[in-house]
């Protein structure tokens, strides 16, 4: 039962930190002036809204950010987006995929430090921190340089890896252990003498453990899929010694798989041969994002969350690390208008701004979004035209004003979502 347990520890519990900073930072005075950047994303695949969007705010931001999926693959639009926003002056920062560092790789050749200063950098997958406790994320395992795989679906929480290169082990919740193996025979050529997987004949089997010692052996092949059990099957492990194999059954363990797949990704991506800085925005886990070498975490606020305590998080990782931090302001709604209303965002960038925040970014996309501007209508404009006059232009509003009033400690590794 012990074992059971700590498998639903390891898999469910939101992982692992060491101090998170609650109500703001306990940090001494900083009288040091930063600089700061407010802008919005474009998410379409088109260059000319994107033309159109920075003709819209180039008076009142000094930062667009390029967040298009369809677009990453083409360097030369990238280039010519960029291009448009710097030549009014904007900051540019353009966003790629973390499995799409091959298409980072291709525009980088085409970059050549055209925007010097005023590309800040990459903005290397979404949210990986918040996927980590609701989806999936790689974990890594130090042991045998393996990445492993935590899941979780319609099927529930489980973690995944590799015994060798033909056998997958699955973790679940609940303590069963699977080990799914794909054997293969015959010849891989076809008549011709031509290489031709599909000429090997295949051989599917799946072994259950189940805490109480209970194994069961199915097996399937190519001709019949249909799975048939298989009685006194010569097992090679035994549940406790699977069990052992388990390589993250501490908070320290999980926390460190988490801190090397991520990093393993940043390596694959901006942190490979450049010095390109490195941003990511998030919901979770902002200490170990920044762990795992991103320079900049940018706090998601929306969905109801409590801002005080997103801002108030990512602040104290921030500066306990010596990072820089900001906020994306993204959905209040999972449906139209999605946004909050202008005169909220005001408030929301206000009050990140007043805590030191370096980026504020709003968010502007949903599939079903209509209008020449995404989910950006008019009010939006008009409050950001306001934040941009009132609070970045003005003496009167301070930068980082808002000093600490409180810290929670919490254990070692303990993550807070």
């Amino acid at each position: 039962m012990r074992k059971v347990f700590a498998l639903l520890v390891i898999i469910l519990i939101l992982v692992p930190t060491a101090i998170f900073v609650v109500h703001h930072s306990l940090l001494g005075e900083n009288t040091e002036t930063k600089p700061f950047y407010v802008g919005v994303t474009y998410c379409g695949n088109s260059t000319e809204e994107a033309k159109t969007l920075i003709d819209r705010v180039k008076g009142y931001t000094n930062l667009f950010v390029l967040q298009s999926g369809p677009l990453q693959q083409f360097p030369d639009k990238i280039n010519e987006i960029g291009d448009y926003a710097v030549s009014f002056g904007l900051h540019f920062m353009v966003y790629f995929g973390v499995d799409k560092w091959s298409f980072l790789g291709n525009w980088l050749e085409t970059y050549e430090n055209r925007w010097g200063d005023q590309f800040l950098g990459v903005y290397y997958g979404d949210e990986l921190g918040g996927k980590m406790i609701d989806y999936e994320a790689d974990l890594w395992d130090s042991a045998t340089n393996s990445l492993w795989l935590k899941c979780h679906d319609s099927r529930g929480g489980r973690i995944q890896g590799r015994i060798d290169e033909n056998t997958t082990i699955t973790y679940w919740p609940n303590g069963i252990i699977d080990l799914s193996t794909t054997e293969t025979s015959g010849s891989p050529y076809n008549d011709d003498g031509l290489l031709d997987p599909s000429f090997l004949n295949y051989t599917y089997t799946r072994i259950n453990y189940y805490p109480n010692g209970t194994i069961i052996t199915r097996i399937s092949d190519d001709v019949d899929f249909v799975p048939k059990i298989v009685e006194d099957y010569n097992v090679t492990y035994t549940y406790d010694e699977l069990f052992d194999m388990h390589p993250f059954q501490t908070y320290d363990e999980v926390a460190e798989g988490f801190i090397g797949g991520l990093h393993q990704r940043l390596l694959r991506g901006p942190k490979k041969d450049t010095i390109i800085p490195a941003f990511i925005a998030d919901y979770a886990l902002y200490w170990f994002d920044y762990k795992a070498g991103y320079d900049v975490v940018l706090a998601s606020l929306g969905w109801n969350h409590t801002i005080e305590q997103d801002i108030a998080l990512v602040r104290g990782a921030a500066e306990l690390q010596n990072k820089n931090w900001g906020v994306i302001i993204t959905w209040k709604y999972n449906h139209p208008p999605y946004l909050d209303s202008g005169e909220a965002i005001y408030e929301q960038m206000k009050m990140s701004y007043e805590a030191g925040a370096e980026y504020v970014v709003v968010f502007n996309y949903a599939e079903d979004m209509e209008g020449p501007y995404g989910t950006l209508q008019d009010n939006h404009f008009e409050y950001l035209e306001r934040f941009w006059n009132e609070v970045v232009q003005s003496s009167a509003v301070k930068q980082g004003s808002v000093k600490a009033e409180a810290v929670l400690v919490l254990p070692r590794n303990y993550g807070w979502g």
